[in-house]
Formats: structure tokens, sequence, C-alpha cells
């Protein structure tokens, strides 16, 4: 292929809803290490796409995660993270930040809390089954689902749980102007505030008051803590949200995997990983900056230059995954990079999968016939955003 043809700038856009650009082969194949221009603020960065790559960046410290350092590719986050964000920033702080919330989302922990997820999924599904179809899956069940989820981890009172759901609603919203989104923000973190004093009064057993009882052994300040439990709100929900949306859309173009399923639900947790290989929602790429001269794949990164590495593209690469645009559920799951790699893999990836096992085993389980109820190309995918996924999702059953 004559360079010429290749793409000079990103994001790039899709031909079909469930697959990423057709160019991400193009350029595992011709130039997997590929300078392009970013059309939000016209600076130059390598674009990562092959799974080697990809597992070697993200992998070395040598690229950092912080957003204000020159060179980042920071997308209109340039400003210094705030107290316990941790995912925007590099050791010390980011290893000190992060092991304090680790031993929260660890397997044993999960599992207790899998009769709560499960709960609440059925309460969800006894709503939809009585609003009757059709029903707007992401409103009606991928919306709510972690909202409600991630306050009963972080022991939010039950008749506060309604206002986090319309805040996260509004903040997970792109159309919503800034300065509504910014006031909406605020009033979580100042509800936040309040609940934090709360558990320092009266820890319970939770998350927050865990955090808060641990805070000063570890050093970390109670503004981190704050920090930690909006970052929660806000990353937790919309990726789960979104792994929703658009993993039933491609469950349910496989009407034949779906039965399967039906049959042996055992299945659920290999399927699981293959929807989140091949409905990557991270859609932008993970983004890193060198901190020094580096070679990766041949090529010579200096530093200072910008980073993104397309999660998406990794996931499709045949080197890696046999017939990689093939969505089979039966496939051996391994190596997708779609919580990331390396000291900054999502610290939440053992809650997000058990949410989508849960759900999907549910939701096959309880509406017979599942399935959409208008044509996939009428479907309003989430072209414009940061997270992939589905503005709505009519199905009937």
């Amino acid at each position: 292929m004559d360079k010429a043809t290749l793409p000079s700038s990103y994001p790039l856009s899709r031909t079909c809803p469930l697959d990423p650009p057709a160019e991400y082969g193009r350029l595992r194949t011709e130039e997997p290490m590929h300078r392009v221009r970013l059309d939000f603020d016209g600076s130059t960065v390598w674009l990562v796409t092959r799974h080697e790559d990809a597992r070697a960046i993200l992998g070395d410290t040598r690229f950092s995660s912080d957003f204000a350092k020159p060179g980042f590719p920071a997308r209109l986050t340039s400003q210094p993270p705030g107290p316990g964000t941790f995912i925007r920033m590099d050791a010390p702080d980011h290893t000190r930040l992060r092991r304090l919330l680790v031993p929260e989302l660890v397997r044993k922990r999960v599992d207790a809390l899998r009769p709560a997820i499960e709960r609440i999924v059925d309460e969800l599904i006894d709503g939809m089954l009585a609003a009757g179809p059709p029903v707007d899956l992401v409103d009606a069940f991928a919306l709510p689902l972690p909202s409600r989820v991630i306050t009963e981890l972080l022991g939010v009172a039950y008749e506060d749980r309604a206002f986090f759901h319309e805040t996260t609603k509004v903040m997970g919203d792109q159309h919503v102007d800034p300065q509504t989104r910014l006031t909406v923000r605020n009033q979580m973190r100042d509800y936040l505030d309040r609940l934090v004093a709360v558990k320092e009064a009266e820890p319970a057993d939770d998350l927050l008051s865990r955090l808060v009882q641990r805070r000063e052994k570890a050093g970390v300040s109670r503004a981190e803590v704050l920090g930690i439990a909006t970052l929660l709100m806000v990353a937790g929900y919309e990726t789960v949200a979104n792994q929703i949306g658009v993993g039933t859309v491609a469950l349910l173009e496989h009407s034949e995997q779906v039965e399967h399923l039906r049959a042996h639900p055992e299945a659920m947790p290999a399927a699981v990983e293959e929807v989140l290989r091949h409905q990557t929602v991270i859609d932008y790429g993970a983004r890193r900056v060198a901190t020094e001269d580096v070679e990766v794949g041949g090529r010579l990164i200096r530093s200072g230059e910008g980073v993104l590495v397309v999660l998406a593209a990794a996931n499709r690469d045949e080197e890696v995954f046999a017939g990689s645009d093939r969505f089979d559920i039966g496939r051996e799951p391994r190596d997708h990079l779609s919580f990331g790699f390396g000291v900054h893999q999502c610290v939440g990836q053992v809650l997000a999968r058990a949410q989508l096992e849960i759900a999907w085993t549910a939701l096959l389980r309880r509406l017979p016939g599942l399935r959409l109820a208008l044509p996939v190309e009428k479907v309003a995918f989430r072209h414009d955003m940061f997270v992939y996924g589905v503005h709505e999702l009519p199905v009937t059953w």
C-alpha cells in the first residue's frame, strides 16, 4: 500500500457500526506505528494499532498517563487532575491511591456483591415486563444498572439513589452543554462530600466507609478519597452502560449464539469476554506521552511525543485473534485489551465483568425471544462520543 493512502488524521469514521474503521486493518499490516494529526487540536501523535505494540506501550512506565505533561494528547482535558483522579497520574501518586482502592474490587468482594447485583437486575427487568414491549433497553436497563450497583457499593442511602442516577445520566450525555454538566458534577461532588462526612461519623459495611477508615494509614487525604469516589461514579458508570447497550446489539445480531447461551448459561463468562473484545467501547483510545526516547515496533518514539493506543484495533489483530472480525462466543478467551494493560489496567474490571454476566444471563432467561424492535441500520449509535455505544435501543420479546 502506498503510504499516501494511509489516513493522515484521527479519529476515523466507521462504515459498519459493529466494526472499527477498516483502515485499522490496513495500518496493522502496512504501518502499525503511524503518525497522524488529531482533528480537535491539530497536534501530531503516534497511532498504535497492533496488539504487540499496544501491550509494549501500555506496560512501559516510560509512557506517562499524566494529562498535564507536554505532548499528551489530552482532548480538552489538559487541566491538572483533581485529587484522587489516579487514572490520570503516574507513580508514586497513582500507586498510592490505587492501592487504597484495589482491596475493595477484588473477586472476593465482588462475589459478595453478586446477590445485590442480581436483585437490581431482576428489579429492572420486572420494570421492563410491567411496561411491556417495546422498551428502550438503554433507559430502562443499561443506564440504571451500573448507577445502582455503584451506589450500593459506596453505601449511598436508598432514598438518594435516584439523584445519582439522574446526575450520572447528565454527565454522560455529550449533548448537554458544558456549564450544565459542570453544575451537575459539582452537585454530585457536594453530595459525596456530605456522604464522606457521614461515613466518618458512622462507618458502615461499605466501600466508602472502609476507604475513610484506612486512608490516614495509606497516606491518602480526605479530598483524595472524595476524588476516588467521584471517579468510581463517573468511570464505572458510562463504560458498563455502553458495553451493555452495544454488546446487546452484537449478541442479538447472532441469534444462533444467543440460543446457545439460553441453553448453556455456563457459557456466559466466555461470551462476555468475546463481547468485550469484539465491541471495544473505549473508542478513542488509550493515551500516553513518552517521557524519554523509546523504541517500539521498530520505530523511535521521542520524549514528549504523544501516543494513542487504539484498543479496538489491537483487539482485532489477526496475529492474536484468528478470524478477528468474526463474533464467536466459543472463542477461547485470551489477552484482549478492553480493560487496558499494565499498571493502569482497569481496577474495576472484575466488577464490570460480573455486571455484564449477570445482566445478559437474566435478560436472555427472563425475556424469551428478546430481539431488536427495529432494523440494526436504524439503531442510534454513539459515533460522536469518547465511549462508543448506542443512544437508545428499542427491544421487544
